[in-house]
């Protein structure tokens, strides 16, 4: 199965690849996280998408949220560190958004971020992204067959 290197990973974003998340930082303290457009490819289609609820406190690299897929209920990692503040209430109705918005409308929650200074360096950026996110979507290939 050959790695799809279309898929969109915009430039203003920051990205935990190793769990197929981004991260978009604002600048109140807060930052809105979601699902990377590979990490969607590579899990097929969402049935269900469940954000952990307001004031819980997230790691980076933990979950912060839950997806329902064909055939398995998946953890999503959260790429920065903080305090729940908002999830997107769109989801409960049209989990759809996801697949059809990843970057946008599809995004999962809102934290106020801990310590991101702490969070910066397992996150990528820029033109580097492309070519870690299809190093990692052919290691995920691989390990499955």
């Amino acid at each position: 199965m050959p790695v799809d290197l279309s898929l969109q990973f915009p430039s203003g974003l920051l990205y935990l690849v190793e769990h197929d998340v981004w991260a978009r930082v604002h600048g109140d303290g807060t930052a809105t996280v979601g699902i990377t457009a590979l990490g969607i490819k590579l899990s097929g289609e969402i049935y269900m998408c469940r954000a952990k609820p307001v004031g819980t406190e997230i790691e980076q690299g933990r979950a912060v949220a839950v997806v329902e897929l064909a055939k398995a209920i998946v953890s999503v990692k959260s790429a920065v560190t903080g305090t729940v503040v908002e999830v997107n209430p769109r989801l409960e109705e049209t989990p759809e958004l996801v697949h059809r918005d990843p970057y946008g409308e599809g995004w999962l929650a809102r934290l106020t971020l801990r310590d991101f200074e702490a969070d910066r360096p397992q996150l990528m950026q820029g033109d580097a992204v492309a070519e870690a996110m299809a190093q990692h979507a052919a290691q995920v290939i691989k390990d499955l067959e």
